[in-house]
């Protein structure tokens, strides 16, 4: 099997009823579709419910947009100095070398760039400017390639990315975040490990997975290359309706990223994204389900919730006590101690 790209792809490998194919096309005239064979192969047909197939499936709702939702929900664009660059923290910048990932997720937060129809992948002039900002600024101390999934790129262009980082003595830490090993299990040989690491800097791998199925034993092995290859990975992780909001299905993803030796880190709350209310709880909702899994679980296993304050503001720990009422409405603190509504007034 190849990866369904299409509506009809959907239908045939059984996925998509005839009578959902219109609304499902009329999702794909604006948002890209991709699901990868180990994730379709993971999808029950019998349940209308599934919780990998929410997450890759096309679904009509996705046409209904919220006045809170907006197009660039984290405020990338308001913090990019030169294309490709993401300069929201002092210390790190992202690089978004590519905009095409192996699979599409329904709910994701920059689903307005990626994809065929996105911003692609950065030319060579734009690639020669992001790295020139990211050397003629010492206080970058890490690098976040992102995008898009780096892990598509083939280990020769990986290895030309390191090798450019290597040359910046003040960056540090390099860490990629992907979906790749677990929706693409196969990509993660010998040579793509190689191209992502470099002598002098340190490699981080952030995987994202939201449900305990897609840890399949062929993820698992494709994280036990890079593990054993000396790459230390994390996880992160998307709070979502009908995939993960349960205590018991958290603490399984937890565990399981802890027994493939992954330190789970974040648990975001997901981003006002076009089209993506069908998978928001709300904040006080996140907060119950995180406070179940203390106590549940190891400590091992506890992720740290956060929000992604909207318009540019950098994350918020989300915690009892982080979160304030005020005039009817909820604030959140930036990392500047700056307080914001949320969901933010138009």
């Amino acid at each position: 099997m190849s990866t369904l790209r299409t509506p009809a792809e959907l239908a045939e490998a059984g996925l998509a009823a005839p009578e959902e194919l219109a609304g499902i096309e009329a999702v794909a005239e604006r948002y890209a579709i991709a699901v990868s064979p180990a994730m379709a192969g993971l999808i029950d047909r019998a349940d209308p419910n599934d919780p990998i197939a929410r997450q890759f499936v096309p679904d009509p709702a996705e046409l209904a947009t919220g006045p809170e939702e907006r197009e660039d929900p984290i405020g990338d664009l308001s913090h990019s100095p030169v294309e490709g660059i993401v300069h929201r923290y002092p210390d790190r910048v992202l690089l978004k070398a590519v905009h095409v990932c192996p699979v599409y997720c329904r709910f994701c937060f920059r689903r307005e760039m990626v994809g065929p129809q996105g911003l692609g992948t950065l030319s060579s002039g734009a690639l020669d400017r992001a790295f020139a900002y990211i050397g003629g600024h010492p206080e970058i101390w890490e690098v976040i390639l992102t995008g898009g999934d780096p892990l598509v790129l083939s280990p020769r262009r990986l290895s030309e990315l390191m090798q450019r980082l290597a040359a910046i003595d003040h960056v540090k830490v390099v860490r990629f975040h992907t979906r790749v090993p677990a929706v693409v299990p196969e990509r993660i040989d010998e040579a793509l490990i190689a191209g992502m690491k470099e002598s002098g800097k340190t490699t981080y791998v952030a995987l994202h997975a939201n449900h305990p199925r897609e840890l399949t034993p062929a993820a698992r092995a494709a994280c036990a290359r890079l593990v054993d290859a000396g790459i230390v990975m994390l996880s992160q992780s998307v709070l979502l309706k009908g995939v993960n909001d349960d205590p018991d299905v958290l603490a399984s993803l937890m565990r399981a990223f802890v027994e493939t030796r992954i330190r789970p880190y974040y648990l975001h709350h997901p981003d006002l994204a076009p089209g993506t209310s069908h998978f928001r709880l709300s904040l006080e909702e996140g907060r119950r389900l995180v406070a179940a899994l203390r106590g549940r679980i190891s400590g091992l296993c506890q992720p740290t919730y956060v929000l992604d304050i909207p318009g540019g503001y950098g994350k918020a720990v989300i915690t009892p006590d982080s979160v304030r009422e005020r005039d009817g409405c909820q604030t959140v603190s930036d990392f500047r101690g700056r307080e914001h509504i949320y969901p933010p007034e138009n």
